[in-house]
């Protein structure tokens, strides 16, 4: 169904496809609803490790659709407000998952469809997929935590000139920039992404959440509350069952079984 969430797995990872094929899969009040409801689901699920977020159809995200956009300027200014909050609920969700989460980005993103591909932990973009911060082209200004994402990899500068310009960014310049983890040959952004995922999905899934964690922070964060956050974040870790077998496997000359440990546990 357009508009509609499609959820598929793949061994431990879960796939989350985008699907509005016909309009290059734009934002729709649906995704507001049922993008953060899946990847609450996922992150409950002991059997799912990684998650991968994809577009119908061999594009991304064109971003929000301008046909509702256009009628926006009739409506009072917090109503306005209350409609962005949605699009920042799913970015949110996104951030707030515990488990990795990775953008496929086959055709392009643009607008708030980059801002959901930065978003994720990393991305996988295939090398002719081309990126824009669109948003100027029509007289309006970037959302989706679409600069705080840019400030984390680049350069004031070089931020400005994506976001002043709107033009089209190749995905090799933003993987030379860093913004995107692994560029893929055309047509297989997914498969690739999927190997990344697969590869995290059979980790220790606590652990790696608190890395999540540790990671998010760490831009912006002074030394010393990054250094309180390590201390108590690993504290834990060291009491966890992870650790344990961990540990166990590295002195038993063995591969770790954090899967095991998830489907002994009856939610993440």
């Amino acid at each position: 169904m357009s508009g509609a969430l499609q959820v598929r797995s793949a061994g431990a990872v879960r796939i989350l496809v985008n699907s509005n094929p016909a309009a290059r899969n734009a934002i729709t009040p649906r995704l507001y609803d049922e993008l953060p409801a899946a990847l609450e689901e996922a992150a409950r699920d002991p059997a799912v490790g990684a998650i991968v977020l994809v577009g119908d159809g061999g594009f991304f995200c064109s971003g929000g659709d301008l046909r509702q956009l256009a009628t926006r300027h009739a409506l009072p200014l917090d109503e306005r407000r209350a409609r962005i909050e949605r699009l920042h609920g799913l970015v949110r969700a996104i951030r707030d998952c515990p488990k990795p989460v990775i953008a496929a980005v086959e055709g392009g993103a643009a607008g708030a469809g980059m801002s959901l591909a930065l978003a994720c932990d990393m991305l996988v973009a295939a090398r002719d997929a081309l990126f824009s911060m669109a948003y100027v082209k029509v007289g309006l200004t970037p959302d989706g935590g679409a600069t705080a994402f840019l400030a984390q990899c680049m350069s004031r500068q070089v931020m400005t000139e994506l976001c002043l310009s709107g033009e089209r960014i190749t995905a090799e310049r933003l993987h030379a920039l860093g913004a995107v983890n692994r560029l893929a040959a055309p047509g297989q952004a997914l498969d690739t992404a999927l190997a990344l995922a697969a590869a995290f999905a059979g980790g220790p899934s606590a652990a790696m959440a608190r890395i999540k964690r540790l990671c998010d922070q760490a831009h912006g964060a002074s030394l010393d509350d990054q250094l309180d956050l390590e201390a108590r974040l690993m504290a834990e870790s060291q009491g966890d069952p992870e650790a344990a077998e961990g540990i166990a496997a590295f002195f038993d000359k063995r591969a770790p079984d954090f899967a095991a440990l998830r489907a002994a546990s009856p939610q993440e």
